[in-house]
């Protein structure tokens, strides 16, 4: 039997998994610094939250390329509490941000078409390019007192094949929010080169304090498409429920292209559907807890850290991950294992685009306790490890 060659990928177990795998088998604690199911971290959810599942409208088939009218219309009126006013037409419903992009992928780009994605940034990309039979360009996120892009790193990496720009807003994991002027320059870039502006808005709600206002309300004279789903915006990453929001010149054109796309597969279940409405208007609850449960985590991290200053903390303006600048004198894959060998599990920096020495990413979702837990271990091991050859580290 001949396979395609874009599942081609290597399978294999990681030192990494395999290390964490075998810890766990043998019963060993583990302070778990990665977590990111807002389902498994202890938060309080409504105990009748899946009555909503038991909408008796749901037992007519009625599919509708686009989703129901009442779960757009939800998905409006959630855009209308953040300033942005939409029209039901303009949103289509997928199971995941991951098949949203999938379905814009397919929207803009030609086989060996390539999409610029900004780096630090989530690993995902990789993949779902390979399987619409495009290329992902790295672009650069620089730090200078903050996150922040890089125009003309961005315009470097542009070529004759590339067809859009893929921005997570904010970043996945260094928190960064799109500043006015940054969008302004990425508005600037698409325009002179013909590109598309994909935005991936699933920790929009999930501000420390920045500006936190949705690309959904368009950028003049540009095709831009923003994503998100209840995966991040309720806490429900198994419910299966995201959107595409389309704004910008041609969007009557696209739309009509993303219907039939989507007709396609029409991949929406209809209970999910009728019960999305009940879903975003009871998000306020878990959304508090989360927030609470961050801000309190890295009030924690920034505490512990003062311990041992040559590990920086890199500032963070929203999402629920946290980038540490550590000591680059071993590769971070070693870092890992010895930090698991301690007790605490964390990501390399690598895992996200980051070198592959002086980084590690750690969640501040996890329970308050284990992850106090996971930091002080996290800090012990460092100092231990790599006492006689610390030097400071500029962040």
């Amino acid at each position: 039997m001949r396979f395609s060659r874009r599942t081609g990928w290597n399978t294999e177990e990681s030192d990494l998994a395999r290390a964490h795998r075998r810890r766990v088998e043998a019963g060993l604690p583990i302070a778990d610094l990665t977590a990111s199911n807002p389902t498994r971290c202890g938060f309080d959810f409504s105990p009748d939250l899946l009555q909503a599942l038991t909408d008796t409208r749901a037992f007519d088939y009625d599919p509708q390329p686009r989703g129901l009218p009442a779960a757009r219309e939800a998905v409006c009126a959630y855009y209308k509490e953040h300033g942005v006013g939409l029209d039901p037409a303009q949103i289509v419903l997928t199971t995941s941000t991951s098949e949203a992009y999938s379905y814009l992928f397919r929207l803009v780009c030609d086989p060996g078409s390539e999409i610029l994605v900004p780096q630090p940034g989530y690993p995902l990309f990789d993949y779902l390019a390979v399987l619409d039979d495009i290329r992902v360009r790295p672009a650069p996120l620089v730090y200078d007192h903050g996150w922040q892009i890089d125009p003309e790193g961005l315009r470097r990496a542009i070529t004759p094949q590339t067809r859009a720009i893929v921005l997570v807003h904010p970043n996945n994991p260094t928190g960064h929010f799109t500043k006015p002027w940054e969008a302004e320059e990425l508005a600037r870039l698409c325009r002179e080169f013909e590109l598309s502006l994909i935005v991936d808005e699933v920790f929009l709600d999930y501000s420390l304090g920045e500006n936190s206002s949705s690309f959904a309300a368009g950028l003049e004279g540009l095709p831009v498409f923003v994503v998100s789903g209840l995966s991040k915006i309720a806490g429900l990453p198994q419910m299966k429920a995201a959107w595409i929001v389309a704004t910008g010149p041609e969007r009557a054109a696209a739309l009509e292209r993303l219907e039939v796309i989507a007709d396609t597969f029409l991949s929406m279940n209809a209970p999910v559907q009728w019960a999305l409405p009940r879903w975003l208007e009871g998000r306020r609850a878990i959304q508090k807890q989360i927030r609470e449960r961050t801000a309190a985590n890295l009030t924690e991290l920034d505490r512990q850290l003062a311990a041992l200053p040559v590990v920086n903390r890199l500032k963070v303006e929203g999402g629920w991950y946290a980038v540490l600048r550590v000591p680059a004198i071993r590769p971070d894959e070693e870092t890992v294992l010895a930090l698991l060998d301690a007790g605490v599990w964390v990501h390399p920096g690598y895992f996200f685009g980051l070198p592959n020495s002086g980084w590690l990413v750690v969640s501040l979702l996890g329970p308050e306790r284990e992850f106090s837990t996971g930091v002080t271990g996290l800090i012990e091991s460092l100092g231990m490890n790599q006492g006689g050859n610390l030097t400071k580290v500029d962040g």
